[in-house]
């Protein structure tokens, strides 16, 4: 998935909801990580913190939980 830099929706809400999209699909699992902030920026081509904001934003949505040291996992 690429982000839509012309597009209407913040950068960061669009990594959330693809995020979001492959925690429902099963493709990350409940008490597993997901990729972390660097991974993010790598993969989706954004900075440090626009990749931050997106884990943000699934933390808020009750997704994830991040673990300081360790990083941040998919609740369930």
């Amino acid at each position: 998935m690429s982000v839509d830099l012309l597009g209407p929706d913040p950068i960061y809400q669009q990594i959330a909801a693809e995020i979001r999209a492959r925690i429902e699909a099963g493709q990350y699992e409940p008490n597993r990580q997901i990729p972390s902030e660097a991974a993010l920026c790598e993969e989706f081509e954004v900075s440090r913190k626009t990749a931050r904001e997106a884990v943000r934003a699934l933390r808020e949505a009750g997704l994830v939980r991040t673990v300081r040291g360790k990083g941040t996992y998919v609740l369930g």
